[in-house]
């Protein structure tokens, strides 16, 4: 289960922005401020501010909340009170209550066994869901906004009750202070979480970029696909043809899959999991009990069905109860004809419209006609937010660089332990590692990998398959940790090992390992060689450490965030512009062929890492688009990431 965790002060937009992320992802919705707001209810309805009081009286008229993003309600003793806490002396009240020790302690428990109610993902918006009740959130939002933004948003929703901007202003800002200076559980911000200003957006925009943050970090799910049908008609075939290997078991003999098998799947930039699953029968007898029933199974877990036929067989009268059941399932449903080998089969298999679940799609699973077509059908139906939860929210750390200089002995460092194997002999580490690691007030996953010792095209056996493994660890981390020995000169493997990096889009920070053995003067080659060889990359962060004695690994820790943090940044389009426009204003593009291009506007079409389009009239040399990215550097600061920045041409609608 996913918990996204939405912190802020009072009308930053908190309720908003969460409710509409909860409908979109079709998740739960709680808000803990309204619980709060119950409970201040029920300490005026009794007239009294003892907490002992207010504890037995909440025992005796217990918190219920429905969770529905679409109409969220709050019970107090089986009474609808969810306009009765919007007065304005509830809001009054509200702060002094909920600072109370035991009040605080009473409500937790009751956060967490609604969180834990939950079914694939929930949102949960307060003021201390990141740091107290869900501290190991998958993401974890801080949304603010300016007193005056937020004032006016508070009035607006008092209608009637309105007591204008200036007092509404006047409250707020009385309440941020109790809040952030209470003694337990104070409004503060996660050092993992994403700082959202919402000042200058709108709920759609806001909505947007924390959905774009759930997308980019794999945490809506990934779709599933389930493969269905009688038993022999070619659905493992077809599996291996769509993740382009033999990992589905395939024979003549018709039964061969019984349980359901996942693979993950990928096409058109979409992710995706195929299920393979059993042969369905109409009547089972035997072991077909189970497998149909499985198959069935898969049908309820997945969002969206394929049901393949045999084209050569044709439709049997078992496929109609089939059918059936694929129409209770309620969810996009594709008919495939498989063994479908030419235009000949083809025109035969025009028959299977009798199926009744639309068009064919004529597939030969095993030379792969048509398989294509398929998969652009199958994308097309996929659903924003899957059933399939493949990551957990912790960041994904990669540790890269030569043999030998230290990366494993740097995980068992932050560690604490020894989990990896320590050697001094090269190349100890062969396969990735993949270990939770909690230090400087996180969880990270981090992935020890196998020292790069040559390009894997020239690299052979052992060393090919290992490259080949670190390389994919790097695909799928955010940020790179890249290990040098400070002790020796850079070389020209660890600089390829940066580029290496750079081109894969990711989160940078270098580390300069065995520091304990630098003297004055290596520490003054140092400085050389970085200036020489690091210029390419000088907005990566460096942190010397020694992981055998663990000297300053408690630096890392800041250094990821804040490489993570430049990662996912995003522009608002308006500041982005106004810089633009003063920089061109300043710094005109060269003429080129007697033309001056003309630039029109700029936005950011990306991040992970953050991704600029600078439209324009012409083409604008490569040397001027560097010096818009350094001085997007400088204005809007992204330590520890790339900047892409591209040009498009208006009138060729061309980008270089």
């Amino acid at each position: 289960m996913i918990v996204v965790a939405l912190d802020g002060p009072s009308g930053s937009g908190k309720s908003s922005t969460s409710k509409s992320i909860a409908i979109r992802a079709g998740w739960s919705y709680l808000d803990t401020g309204a619980l709060y707001r119950a409970v201040t209810y029920i300490a005026l309805s009794i007239k009294s501010e003892n907490a002992s009081e207010i504890v037995s009286a909440l025992s005796q008229s217990p918190i219920t909340f429905n969770s529905n993003p679409r109409d969220p309600q709050i019970f107090v003793g089986g009474k609808n009170v969810s306009d009765d806490i919007r007065t304005n002396e509830v809001t009054d009240s509200v702060s002094k209550i909920s600072a109370m020790p035991e009040i605080r302690a009473e409500l937790l428990q009751l956060q967490r066994s609604l969180i834990n109610r939950a079914d694939r993902g929930i949102v949960v918006e307060g003021r201390d869901i990141g740091t107290v009740v869900c501290p190991e959130a998958a993401l974890k939002i801080y949304l603010t906004a300016d007193i005056s933004a937020r004032a006016q948003r508070r009035d607006a929703e008092q209608q009637e009750e309105s007591r204008g901007i200036e007092a509404v202003g006047e409250s707020l800002a009385s309440r941020d202070h109790v809040d952030s200076t209470r003694a337990v559980s104070p409004l503060t911000m996660a050092p993992d979480a994403v700082h959202v200003d919402s000042t200058e957006l709108t709920l759609d925009e806001t909505v947007d970029r924390i959905w774009e943050l759930l997308s980019q970090r794999s945490l809506l799910g990934l779709p599933i696909v389930a493969i269905l049908g009688r038993p022999n008609v070619g659905k493992s075939t077809l599996i291996n043809r769509f993740i382009g290997r033999r990992e589905a078991i395939v024979e003549d003999t018709p039964g061969v899959t019984r349980d359901r098998v996942q693979y993950e799947c990928e096409w058109g930039g979409r992710r995706f999991i195929i299920m393979d699953t059993g042969g369905w029968e109409s009547k089972p007898d035997g072991i077909s009990i189970q497998v149909s029933a499985s198959a069935e199974l898969a049908m309820h877990e997945a969002d969206v069905l394929c049901f393949v036929v045999d084209a050569q067989v044709g439709a049997l009268d078992e496929d109609d109860v089939l059918v059936q059941e694929l129409r209770k399932a309620k969810k996009p449903t594709i008919l495939v004809a498989n063994k479908v080998d030419g235009d000949n089969d083809e025109s035969d298999a025009h028959s299977l419209w009798n199926i009744g679940l639309g068009e064919p799609n004529f597939v030969s699973a095993l030379h792969g006609r048509g398989s294509g077509d398929l998969l652009d059908r199958i994308v097309n139906e996929l659903p924003e937010v899957g059933a399939a939860q493949v990551q957990d929210g912790y960041r994904r750390i990669a540790l890269i660089g030569r043999p030998n200089v230290g990366k494993s002995s740097l995980l068992n460092a932050l560690a604490g332990e020894n989990r990896s194997i320590v050697d001094s002999v090269a190349g100890t580490t062969r396969d990735p590692v993949d270990e939770l690691i909690e230090f400087g007030g996180s969880i990270w996953r981090f992935v020890d990998t196998a020292g790069l010792k040559k390009r894997a095209n020239q690299a052979s056996g052992t060393d090919y398959y290992a490259t080949l493994r670190t390389q994919t660890a790097l695909e799928r981390c955010e940020c790179a940790v890249v290990v040098l020995d400070a002790s020796v000169p850079i070389s020209e493997q660890d600089l390829r090992v940066i580029t290496m990096v750079e081109e894969a889009g990711k989160a940078m920070v270098i580390v300069m390992n065995k520091w304990d053995l630098v003297d004055e003067d290596r520490r003054t080659q140092i400085e050389k060689e970085m200036e020489r060889h690091l210029d390419q990359v000088e907005w990566a962060q460096v942190v010397n450490v020694a992981a055998k004695t663990g000297w300053h690994r408690d630096r890392l820790a800041p250094a990821l965030r804040t490489a993570i943090d430049s990662w996912e940044r995003r522009v608002p389009t308006a500041k982005l512009n106004s810089f633009l426009g003063a920089l061109i204003g300043a710094t005109p593009p060269p003429v080129r062929g007697g033309k001056q291009p003309r630039v029109y506007y700029a936005t950011q079409a990306g991040i992970a890492p953050p991704k600029f389009v600078v439209f324009s009239s012409g083409w604008i040399e490569a040397s001027y688009r560097r010096f818009i990215e350094r001085r997007l550097r400088e204005e809007f600061k992204f330590p520890g990431t790339p900047v892409q920045v591209a040009i498009r041409v208006k009138e060729r609608d061309k980008e270089q």
